[in-house]
């Protein structure tokens, strides 16, 4: 199951920063069991929504030049407040240093301009393609999609539709 844990981008400098936004909602199914009693946005989605957040930045920033851009390490996690269903999760990423294939970043997320966590994160850049060129497809059909996703998480940065991918074969 994948799970998307931003609901709008709110603002971005591509490859520099970004806050883009998490509403938490009684209907995820996942509060049913964190917790019963007390339903909370489990500590490990709100760390996930900030790498979604920096991920989003390094893509654009770099135009969609890496199909995968995943979490190598989170250091220094620390967690405040408590993310209740009818809050809003507000998150910021910068990006701190940049090589060519590792991304370090600052994060942070807020509710209510309480602090909910912080974190230093590094990400990594690849394309399948990297270790198997016969992969080059699925990269550009993992690029298509996430061009198409992020006209819907930052609509007025939405440009041309992306060309169609067309399978080999």
């Amino acid at each position: 199951m994948r799970f998307t844990l931003l609901d709008r981008v709110i603002d971005l400098q591509p490859g520099k920063s970004i806050t883009a936004v998490k509403a938490v909602s009684l209907a995820e199914e996942y509060l049913g069991d964190h917790f019963p009693k007390f339903p909370v946005l489990p500590g490990v989605f709100m760390l996930e929504a900030m790498t979604q957040a920096a991920a989003w930045t390094i893509r654009v920033g770099e135009d969609f030049a890496h199909s995968m851009v995943v979490l190598r390490a989170a250091r220094n996690v620390k967690y405040g407040d408590f993310v209740q269903p009818g809050k809003v999760l507000t998150v910021t990423a910068e990006v701190l240093d940049q090589d060519d294939s590792t991304t370090s970043v600052k994060a942070s997320g807020t509710v209510d301009g309480r602090s909910s966590l912080t974190a230093r994160l590094k990400l990594h850049r690849y394309n399948l393609a990297d270790s198997d060129p016969a992969k080059a497809f699925l990269d550009r059909m993992v690029r298509a999609d996430l061009r198409r996703f992020w006209a819907i998480l930052h609509p007025s940065a939405a440009t041309s539709e992306p060309a169609p991918v067309t399978l080999p074969g």
